[in-house]
């Protein structure tokens, strides 16, 4: 892999510790995570031939409280990115002020290759997998790449049969039936549209008529997309894995989402190939771009929404968006990274932009644990309390410490607040 995601994590820490008021020997400690769990992962598929996956979950850091990340279904799937992931996650939590570590779980897979029959089995024998890890006190895993709601209600269920008794806690991002909260599916996105708000008050520029590309249109981007445009923005481009669409006027983002919602792809989308309903007669063609060529567009807030590595020091140069707002787990490399601050291109980091998705996994796993759920209104509230404050400190950070960037600055916070945990706790034994 070209770019080691845990080599770019221990980088942005390394950033950072100028900075940040922490012992070396500690800061030395938070490189490491805390354990991690290779499974082997034998499943009779519906076609009747036995495949073996490979499957892991990494407890980063429990300083804080149980460990807390998502599980992700991707053929990509690596021990190094897992450890990355759960490393972010740490970060993540700590930023956001949640009595959480981090943690994250991997499945190398394709799922578009498998069936609904063959994923509840995979999903399955995965939970065993990792079982005597996870627990509601322990480490609470929640959907990522590829995993949904129903994922979560499966492994909800084979944790609670081998305790014998129903656990909703287990996990969060469940179906509302078995103890879901509202809002949680779309709580990533809601979060990168706050972040995006709140950077253009911060900038005291108008977010109405900015133009904004999205590069992914999964749970996260497409809720965005579909928020930014209720906020007055122009979403101009956005893409999933078949390519691009762009129109420099304004997608008609409810109606690309009805097209994707159908099971249709952008690709078809921009060939006229619409599926979202009998009504398209109001939505014109957008042109087909690459996702490449996404990522260049000149426009006011570039938002990558899909997987880790898409902004490197290769294409850094050809950038022309005036911010970056990372929805996506690790999307610019530290090459990138370093290049964006010389040129004065505010990037909101990943652990604050894409927060959401945990602040409200945190309010579900709460509300499991009290046996008590709050109304989407509430829930919304205090998503937007959470991350507005998060967002607050960090500028506060930057501008007080004059640092060099936002993510340093958020990187700052949360590797003094982990920090502290662990000097109140002591080394044990």
């Amino acid at each position: 892999m070209a770019d080691d995601p845990f080599e770019n994590m221990l980088a942005q820490m390394d950033r950072a510790e100028e900075y940040a008021d922490v012992d070396h020997g500690v800061f030395e400690r938070l490189k490491h995570p805390e354990r991690t769990l290779k499974v082997t992962l034998p499943v009779e598929l519906e076609s009747g031939e036995v495949e073996v996956f490979e499957g892991y979950r990494c407890q980063f850091d429990s300083a804080r409280g149980p460990f807390k990340g998502g599980v992700r279904f991707h053929p990509s799937v690596t021990q190094r990115e897992v450890e990355a992931l759960a490393g972010w996650m740490t970060w993540k939590t700590a930023l956001v002020d949640l009595p959480y570590g981090g943690a994250k779980g991997g499945v190398i897979c394709e799922p578009k290759d498998l069936t609904e029959r063959d994923l509840e089995r995979l999903t399955r024998r995965y939970t065993e997998g990792i079982r005597r890890m996870i627990g509601p006190e322990t480490d609470v895993p929640a959907p990522d790449m590829n995993t949904n709601p129903q994922t979560m209600a499966w492994m909800m269920d084979t944790y609670s049969m081998y305790e014998g008794h129903s656990i909703p806690q287990v996990v969060t991002g469940k179906p509302l039936e078995i103890g879901g909260t509202p809002g949680r599916v779309e709580a990533t996105g809601r979060g990168v549209s706050l972040v995006t708000e709140r950077l253009f008050e911060y900038l005291d520029r108008d977010l109405s008529d900015a133009s904004i590309a999205i590069q992914g249109f999964g749970n996260v981007g497409s809720n965005a997309a579909r928020l930014l445009d209720e906020s007055g923005a122009n979403v101009v481009a956005t893409s999933d894995v078949t390519g691009a669409a762009y129109d420099r006027d304004g997608l008609d983002v409810a109606a690309l989402g009805a097209h994707v919602d159908a099971g249709g792809l952008i690709e078809e989308y921009v060939a006229g190939e619409y599926r979202g309903g009998a009504d398209g007669s109001s939505w014109d063609n957008p042109d087909a771009i690459t996702n490449a060529e996404l990522l260049t567009l000149d426009v006011d807030v570039l938002i990558p929404a899909a997987v880790e590595g898409v902004i490197t020091d290769e294409n850094v140069g050809d950038l022309r968006a005036s911010a970056i707002v990372e929805a996506a787990n690790g999307p610019t490399t530290v090459a990138a990274d370093k290049a964006l601050t010389e040129r004065d291109i505010q990037v909101v980091p990943d652990i604050l932009a894409n927060a959401g998705g945990v602040i409200v996994s945190y309010l579900e796993w709460v509300q499991n644990a009290q046996e008590f759920s709050w109304p989407l209104e509430t829930v919304n509230a205090e998503l937007e309390r959470r991350i507005g404050t998060a967002f607050d400190e960090t500028i506060e950070q930057y501008d007080a410490k004059d640092l060099p960037d936002l993510r340093t600055a958020a990187y700052t916070l949360a590797l003094e607040r982990t920090a502290k945990a662990h000097e109140y706790r002591g080394l044990f034994p």
